[in-house]
């Protein structure tokens, strides 16, 4: 079997890391600084009932900001780069299947999102690139 390998640049991989995982600190700031907001963006959605699924939408935004908070600097850091980009992802879909996906007139935010799960799949699926 024929050996699949390609060269990355090791700046090019630490530049991905803190480009992706600034989008979440700075969301992470908004939910636990500005809670009603993102509350009333959930509350306002077309499919903003999938925010009531695991209880008072609230709870959600708080919890949602400080595992986006942690997981984003430790993406940014480098730390456990895999497993940050992991708890991205599980924190990225809901959110998108609530907020984006029922506003198909501005398609822009969801392709965003699909464009930054690419970005997190890349750390998944590389974890050897982790402190690069």
């Amino acid at each position: 079997m024929q050996n699949n390998k390609i060269e990355v640049n090791r700046s090019s991989v630490a530049v991905l890391r803190i480009m992706v995982s600034l989008i979440f600190i700075v969301a992470s700031l908004n939910h636990l600084i500005n809670t009603d907001k993102a509350v009333a963006r959930i509350e306002n959605a077309k499919f903003g009932a999938l925010g009531h699924l695991l209880g008072p939408p609230e709870i959600a935004v708080m919890a949602s900001g400080v595992v986006m908070l942690l997981a984003g600097i430790s993406l940014a850091v480098g730390f456990r780069t895999k497993w940050a980009a992991i708890l991205l992802i599980v924190m990225l879909i809901p959110i998108t299947l609530t907020i984006q996906v029922g506003q198909m007139a501005t398609v822009g935010p969801l392709f965003k999102n699909i464009a930054i799960l690419g970005g997190l799949l890349f750390f998944v699926l590389n974890p050897k690139l982790k402190k690069q």
